[in-house]
């Protein structure tokens, strides 16, 4: 656990963006032995988002203002291999990925942070919205929601455990954007009006067909797929790709007399979207797969909120031996492949994903 009062050497992963530019800043401003790194996550053709070409060249004039060295990791094999392949992979057999918590899992508070530890550095630290609290009776880390309701990251920090969170900082968790943006401007820094990142970074738009559709076409097959109703069992239409559909989705899928359809399930061997009504998506439980919890697991029975995508409203649920039931009614049935991360107030206590 690091000493909240004390001087350490952190290595600041710097993004190129205005949130770890001023991670940086604070981290500075506090006393502490600074150093910067920004991570060469992908070089394809979609090197458009964050840690893209520009990224970097952002991230080391921020350094330079800063008065701080900067190096660049190439973590670009690991990306692959870790988040790229899988996201094709998943997509093959009919779920939807989250590319950016698994960005985090593999690399951002893994792969870099033994790379920190390696250099003999204390700590890393990030720009992400999100708090860790050091004070309760055991003295373990825990992690909260960002200051910012309407920044905070916590969600797709939700598979971290108290191994990293020991290890890790997050400075502008207790500020607002506003307050971040200010912070950057009075300090004249590159990335004070830069927007921020919001597509896969390494999926680029470009022309003709949509960039998703685009880029797993050069990598898993794609399959014309069938629709079939739910409640007759009768084909009432077509998809031109089955991977490319998720489970909850209503364009594209037609509608009936009844009102819009939505994808209920997706059976990629078949080739089949099962569809049905609002009513028919809405489901008890959701099983949970690769559960994780920050500080240890918590019974069967115990009540908490569940969380299913990164600004979602979070639901109560109790914990079940599989995944978890709602408590305030049926809700709308989570894609395979989605983080739930789970919360007691505030506080992040674990995360799944929906199987």
């Amino acid at each position: 656990m690091l000493c909240e009062t004390c001087r350490v050497r952190v290595l600041v992963g710097l993004s190129g963006g205005v949130d770890s530019s001023v991670a940086a800043a604070m981290l500075l401003e506090e006393g502490h032995d600074v150093v910067a790194a920004t991570m060469k996550l992908w070089g394809g053709s979609g090197d458009s988002g964050c840690c893209s070409v520009g990224d970097v060249d952002d991230a080391r004039r921020v350094a330079a203002r800063l008065g701080i060295d900067h190096h660049v990791f190439n973590f670009s094999e690991e990306f692959e291999q870790s988040v790229v392949v899988p996201y094709a992979k998943a997509h093959a057999l009919g779920r939807t990925p989250n590319p950016c918590i698994e960005c985090n899992r593999h690399l951002k508070f893994r792969r870099f942070l033994d790379r920190a530890v390696r250099l003999g550095f204390d700590a890393v630290a990030t720009g992400h919205h999100a708090r860790i609290a050091n004070h309760g009776p055991d003295s373990l880390p825990r992690l909260l929601r960002g200051r910012d309701a309407a920044k905070d990251q916590s969600y797709v920090l939700s598979m971290l455990t108290v191994r990293e969170l020991s290890k890790v900082l997050l400075p502008v968790g207790e500020l607002t954007k506003p307050e971040v943006r200010s912070r950057a401007a009075a300090l004249s820094l590159q990335t004070a009006a830069k927007p921020d990142s919001q597509e896969v970074c390494f999926i680029a738009a470009g022309p003709g067909q949509g960039p998703r559709e685009r880029f797993l076409a050069e990598r898993i097959e794609l399959h014309p797929g069938r629709i079939v109703d739910h409640a007759t069992g009768s084909v009432v239409g077509t998809v031109p790709a089955v991977e490319l559909v998720t489970v909850g989705q209503r364009r594209g899928l037609g509608a009936s007399a009844s009102g819009p359809r939505y994808a209920l399930e997706i059976d990629a061997a078949s080739a089949t979207v099962m569809v049905g009504s609002q009513d028919d998506l809405l489901t008890e439980t959701v099983e949970l797969i690769q559960r994780t919890w920050v500080q240890g697991p918590l019974p069967v029975g115990a009540v908490v909120l569940a969380q299913a995508s990164a600004h979602g409203r979070p639901r109560p649920v109790t914990l079940t031996e599989t995944g978890v039931r709602y408590l305030d009614g049926p809700g709308r049935r989570v894609a395979p492949g989605q983080t739930i991360a789970l919360y007691t107030g505030d506080e992040v206590v674990g995360s799944g994903i929906a199987a």
